[in-house]
């Protein structure tokens, strides 16, 4: 199934704001920076605070590549392709995700093998300590 050109030139205008979006929040590093404090419960809860701004960066940047990535597969005439399947990505998907590399069937299988390297890993962690 092909996609309109007047579709993907609309697409593409949605996934350049959310990569501009994302470039701004991403400049935005307040909640990074190391704070001191005499009190160990304000040290504890300035780590917690730290670690969540840290996630979010990563969870951005993350997100900032596969909005960059879409577009270039828009420049390079494959959006909407899985790019495992090659098959149609369904346009509900790329309505509610349009920075979608795959489809949903394909999906499921990259987030169950993601799931379980990262649980081997932790696996591994744990009988290593």
């Amino acid at each position: 199934m092909k996609i309109p050109a007047t579709e993907i030139d609309g697409v593409g205008a949605v996934l350049e704001r959310k990569a501009a979006e994302l470039a701004w929040v991403l400049r935005q590093r307040d909640g990074i920076e190391i704070q001191k404090s005499a009190d160990q419960m304000d040290e504890i809860q300035y780590a917690s605070e730290r670690d969540l701004a840290i996630r979010n960066v990563d969870r951005d940047s993350s997100l900032l590549r596969e909005v960059k990535a879409a577009l270039q597969r828009i420049r390079e005439g494959s959006f909407g392709s899985c790019v495992d399947c090659e098959s149609a990505i369904g346009p509900k998907r790329l309505a509610a995700v349009p920075w979608a590399a795959r489809c949903i069937r394909c999906q499921e299988v990259a987030d169950r093998d993601r799931q379980n390297r990262a649980e081997s890993l932790t696996d591994s962690l744990s009988h290593a300590a």
